[in-house]
C-alpha cells in the first residue's frame, strides 16, 4: 500500500472537488494494483491472526499453575495490544493521512510491520514451539470419512476394545491422550478394529475426539455469527450516523474515520477493569479462577449487544425528529446535537467487545485440542469472515425490501432514512440469536483439562475464602 502511494503513476490524478463527484477514475492499472494489494493484506492477516495469538498463548506452560494464572489474562492483555493498535490508527494515522499525505499514513504502519518482524525473528530462538503434526483439517476428514465407511458396523460397549496408540508413542510426540467419550457416538465408529489400518478407515481414540471437540464447538461459532454482523456493519453505520451531528469538542473537529476511537478506548478501559479488578472480586465468588466461565462471559456480551441495539434505536429515534423539527429531512444538514449524543452506545459497545470478543478468541483456542490450537483460533476469525457476508446480505435484502415498499430505511440522507427501524430489527436478531446461544451453551459439554493447574487455583481461592470467612468471623 505504502508503493502505490509513492508511484505517481500508481495514484489517481488530483481531485480538486471536495465532493468529489467531478473527479477522474482510476485506470485499470491502478484499481489492479489497489485490489492486489487489499488482497495480499488480506491474505496475510488470515495467516497471522490466528497463528500470532495461537504462538503467544502457547508460551504459558499448562501444568504450573503460576503459568496457568497468568495465561488466564493473557487474552485480555492480547486484545488491549490489538486495540491499542487500532486506536492509534483512528486517531493519529487518520489525521496524518487528512493533513500530511497518504504516503507517511501508509509509510509508518508498513515501517513498523518492519520492526515487528525484526523482533519476532530475533526471539524465535527463546520460543516454545510445538511439533508439527500434519494438517488437522486431513486428520478430521479420516475420521469422519473413515466413520462414514463404517457406517454399519457396531461401536463395542467397552471402550478399551476401540483402536488406541500407546502411551509411548503420545509422549514420544509431546502428544496427550484423550479417552473415548460417548458424545456424538457415530464418530466411534472411526476407531472400530478391522482387517483394514489404513488411516482413512482406522483412527485412534484421540483422534477420533480431536475431531469430536472441533465439531462440537462448531454450534458456539455459529452463535457468534450475529454479533460479527453487528461489528462489521454497525460500527460503520454509527460513524456515519455521527457525520451528521456537530463534532466539534472545544476547538477540535473530530475526524468521522476517528470517531470509532469512541469504542475503542471504551473497550481498552473495559479490558483493564475485567482483568484488575472485576476477575479478583468475582473469582471469589465463584471459585473459577477465570472468575466466570468463558461461555458466561460470551452471553454477557451478547446481552449487551441488545442493549446496545435498543439505545441506538431510541437515539436515532431521537435525532430524526429533531431534523424533522428543524427541516433538515431534505436537505441532509447537519442536526443541531452534539455527537455526545452517541456516546453512550459507542461506550456499551466497547464494553461489549471487552466480554465477547476477547472471551470468543480465548473460548475456541482454549477449548481446542492440543494439536489443533491454530485452527481452534481461526474459528474466532471464521465470525469476522462470515459476519462480513452476513451483513453484506443482510443490508442489501434489506434496502430492496424497504426501497420497494416506498419507505427506505437505509438511503444516502440518513436524514430521510430509517435507521431506528434497522437497529430496532437487529435488536430482535440479538434476542433470537442468544435464546439458541444459550441453548448450545445448556449443550455444550466442555474440554477436560490435560493437567491439574485449574484444580490447584481452585484449592488455592477456597482456602483464600475460607482464610477470609475466618478473619471476618474472629472480627465479629
Amino acid at each position: 500500500m505504502c508503493n502505490i502511494s509513492l508511484v505517481p503513476r500508481l495514484r489517481p490524478p488530483h481531485c480538486a472537488d471536495p465532493k468529489g463527484i467531478n473527479c477522474q477514475k482510476a485506470d485499470k492499472l491502478q484499481l489492479g494494483v489497489y485490489f492486489a494489494a487489499l488482497y495480499i493484506l488480506a491474505v496475510g492477516t488470515g495467516g497471522t491472526k490466528p497463528n500470532i495469538s495461537t504462538i503467544g498463548a502457547d508460551q504459558f506452560d499448562e501444568f504450573d499453575p503460576k503459568e496457568k494464572l497468568h495465561k488466564l489474562s493473557f487474552f485480555n492483555w492480547w486484545m488491549f495490544g490489538i486495540f491499542l493498535g487500532t486506536l492509534f490508527a483512528n486517531t493519529v494515522l487518520v489525521w496524518i493521512q487528512d493533513n500530511v499525505g497518504w504516503t507517511l499514513g501508509y509509510g509508518l504502519p508498513t515501517t513498523g510491520l518492519a520492526i515487528s518482524i525484526l523482533i519476532f525473528l530475533a526471539g524465535t530462538q527463546f520460543y516454545r514451539h510445538r511439533i508439527p503434526t500434519g494438517s488437522p483439517f486431513t486428520r478430521m476428514a479420516q475420521v469422519i470419512i473413515a466413520s462414514l465407511r463404517k457406517w454399519k458396523v457396531s461401536v463395542p460397549s467397552d471402550p478399551k476394545e476401540l483402536y488406541e496408540l500407546d502411551l509411548e508413542e503420545y509422549a514420544k510426540n509431546k502428544k496427550v491422550r484423550i479417552d473415548s467419550t460417548p458424545s456424538l457416538r457415530f464418530l466411534n465408529k472411526a476407531c472400530v478394529k478391522t482387517t483394514s489400518t489404513n488411516p482413512w478407515m482406522l483412527c485412534p481414540v484421540t483422534q477420533v475426539e480431536e475431531t469430536k471437540q472441533m465439531l462440537r464447538m462448531i454450534p458456539i461459532l455459529i452463535a457468534t455469527f450475529i454479533p460479527s454482523t453487528m461489528i462489521a456493519q454497525i460500527n460503520t453505520l454509527f460513524v456515519k450516523q455521527g457525520t451528521t451531528l456537530n463534532r466539534r469538542l472545544g476547538g477540535f473537529n473530530i475526524p468521522p474515520a476517528s470517531l470509532a476511537a469512541f469504542v475503542t478506548l471504551s473497550m481498552l478501559i473495559s479490558v483493564i477493569l475485567y482483568d484488575r479488578y472485576f476477575m479478583k472480586i468475582i473469582r471469589r465468588w465463584t471459585n473459577n479462577p477465570r472468575g466466570i466461565t468463558l461461555l458466561q462471559r460470551m452471553g454477557i456480551g451478547m446481552i449487551l449487544h441488545i442493549v446496545i441495539m435498543t439505545v441506538a434505536s431510541l437515539t436515532e429515534k431521537y435525532r430524526l425528529s429533531v431534523a424533522k423539527d428543524h427541516g433538515l429531512v431534505q436537505n441532509a444538514g447537519q442536526v443541531p446535537r452534539s455527537i455526545l449524543l452517541l456516546l453512550p452506545q459507542f461506550v456499551l459497545m466497547g464494553v461489549a467487545d471487552a466480554f465477547l470478543e476477547v472471551a470468543k478468541i480465548e473460548f475456541f483456542y482454549d477449548q481446542a485440542p492440543e494439536s489443533m490450537k491454530s485452527l481452534g483460533t481461526s474459528y474466532s476469525m471464521t465470525t469476522l469472515g462470515a459476519g462480513n457476508f452476513i451483513s453484506s446480505f443482510l443490508l442489501s435484502t434489506v434496502s430492496r425490501i424497504t426501497k420497494r415498499d416506498g419507505n427506505e430505511w437505509i438511503q444516502n440522507n440518513l436524514n430521510a432514512s430509517h435507521l431506528d427501524y434497522y437497529y430496532a430489527f437487529f435488536a430482535v436478531l440479538n434476542v433470537l440469536n442468544i435464546i439458541f446461544f444459550l441453548i448450545m451453551t445448556k449443550l455444550y459439554i466442555y474440554k477436560a483439562e490435560i493437567s491439574d493447574s485449574m484444580v490447584v487455583l481452585r484449592e488455592e481461592l477456597g482456602g483464600l475464602k475460607s482464610k477470609v470467612t475466618d478473619e471476618e468471623a474472629t472480627t465479629t
